[in-house]
């Protein structure tokens, strides 16, 4: 019995849309356990794409034929405010977790922009994230403000030596003082001026991995060697 019920779940997952409506349900149930004013927003998005739609072709066709034109617009309308309400929620969900920017930033990757999440940590898990974009290169810091901007600083003029004429933008994410909240980081990335062409950005890119990031990550000796240190000699081993 049991075999057959896994049988049957498996069945109906495989039908076609099945996984989609699932994918919506768990969606909402996300969703509203963080906005509990969900539904409303829902009825909200229908009724004003019903109307606006319904009395504008209603004044030039029949009303049956323009409550369905309502119908359908109302339904897009509720789904462009879910799919709205459901990225909020998201990063409502992630905000403040480790690694929630990099999370955000990996949604911009078919917008023209190059993501290279952690390029630069430190001991207390500050991290730097890098978009290369039409706006050139943009370091986003997650992490106590003080210590990111020291990782920030020092990134940016690493990115300065080996790209120097292309702008390099700097930013923190989160909510304090001049920095950028994980909800709207997205939105800010894509209004920042575009100063390089698509052509120099796939240039860029190449640059960046040409050079590797594994160069920020390479422990250098500080200071000169002690003079009294001592490199050991090599002895054979005597056969006993």
């Amino acid at each position: 019995m049991a075999f057959g019920r896994k049988k049957d779940k498996a069945a109906k997952a495989a039908k076609p849309g099945g996984g989609r409506v699932r994918q919506i349900f768990d969606a909402y149930k996300m969703t509203a356990r963080v906005d509990k004013l969900l539904p409303l927003w829902l009825v909200l998005g229908f009724v004003i794409g019903f109307a606006v739609f319904f009395g504008i072709t209603v004044l030039f066709l029949h009303p049956i034929i323009a409550g369905i034109v309502g119908f359908m617009f109302g339904v897009l309308g509720l789904l462009f405010l879910f799919g709205q309400r459901v990225q909020k929620a998201a990063y409502t969900e992630i905000e403040g977790q480790p690694g929630a920017a990099a999370a955000a930033l990996n949604t911009m990757r078919r917008g023209g922009w190059t993501v290279t999440p952690a390029v630069a940590v430190n001991k207390s898990q500050d991290v730097v994230h890098r978009a290369v974009g039409r706006p050139g290169i943009v370091l986003i810091g997650e992490g106590n403000s003080q210590r990111v901007d020291q990782l920030l600083e020092a990134e940016r003029k690493r990115m300065n030596r080996f790209v120097q004429d292309v702008p390099v933008t700097t930013l923190v994410v989160g909510r304090g003082e001049g920095e950028i909240p994980l909800p709207k980081l997205i939105r800010f990335l894509q209004k920042l001026p575009k100063t390089i062409r698509g052509a120099d950005v796939v240039e860029v890119n190449d640059r960046l991995r040409a050079v590797g990031d594994l160069m920020a990550n390479v422990p250098i000796p500080k200071g000169p060697m002690p003079r009294n240190m001592r490199m050991p000699k090599g002895q054979n081993p005597k056969m006993r």
